[in-house]
């Protein structure tokens, strides 16, 4: 990857006060008693980081400029070009290479993410592209649902984009166990406003609610508005320090509470 891509999603090396301690002999127990809804990260959470930064982003800087030139005069697509030429881009050549230049240091604009969540969207439909999630996603959603706990997810990503995702993989339509979806349009990811808002929207407390994700950032958020939380670190090695969340590999020891 190049330097300036996904800073945010760079680990340093665990750090020595979570060796043997912190992350815990898989499966990892975090137990759901009183927990009343789960919110999901996708990016290195439900979804291999590779997936979104070389698949999906790849598949969309590829076909940006055919797609604006296609759907120019969109009146949806026009919202998006609208909240681009607010970042000072006034024409399709400059809307693209404006695009460029937020991928290139992935940033988080609701015009990007909304543009490209059409592009994914007609990439799905046409069976180009295929949702990716960890094998242990689609029976722990499905766990949750048994259990009757409510399902969320909260990502960068459009919410239109989220859900081609989920309805598109390879275990088939993981939409029916998700109940809502929360993107920059809530708010930022870092910001514990947004984790109230998601709360309220949810109809919980916020400390009804599980919010798992690999960003300590986040998580401290979540945290701060009450939510309880748990890092995911998929890739063994690659953790923060996480001194105020427990630490999970995998969803398979996310289960109901004794």
């Amino acid at each position: 990857m190049d330097a300036p891509l996904h800073g945010e999603r760079r680990r340093p090396g665990l750090p020595a006060a979570l060796h043997g301690s912190r992350i815990l002999s898989a499966p990892d127990r975090v137990a759901l008693k009183g927990i009343g809804a789960v919110l999901l990260d996708i990016e290195g959470t439900t979804t291999p980081i590779e997936f979104v930064h070389q698949t999906l982003f790849g598949y969309a800087r590829a076909r940006v400029g055919d797609f604006l030139e296609r759907h120019w005069n969109d009146p949806e697509v026009r919202a998006d070009v609208a909240r681009l030429e607010a970042e000072h881009a006034d024409d399709p050549a400059a809307v693209v290479a404006h695009v460029y230049w937020l991928m290139d240091r992935d940033k988080k604009s609701t015009g990007l993410k909304s543009l490209q969540g059409k592009i994914w969207e007609e990439g799905y439909r046409t069976g180009e592209l295929r949702g990716e999630v960890y094998p242990d996603v689609p029976p722990a959603l499905e766990r949750w649902r048994r259990q009757g706990i409510d399902i969320a997810i909260f990502s960068s990503g459009s919410v239109q984009a989220q859900r081609s995702l989920f309805a598109s993989t390879a275990a088939g339509d993981l939409t029916r166990f998700i109940r809502a979806y929360f993107d920059t349009t809530t708010g930022s990811k870092t910001a514990p406003h947004s984790y109230a808002c998601i709360a309220a929207a949810l109809e919980r407390s916020p400390s009804d609610v599980l919010f798992l994700s690999d960003v300590g950032a986040e998580l401290d958020a979540a945290l701060a508005a009450g939510m309880r939380t748990a890092l995911c670190v998929r890739m063994p090695g690659s953790a923060p320090s996480a001194d105020a969340h427990p630490v999970v590999s995998t969803f398979d020891g996310i289960a109901a509470g004794r």
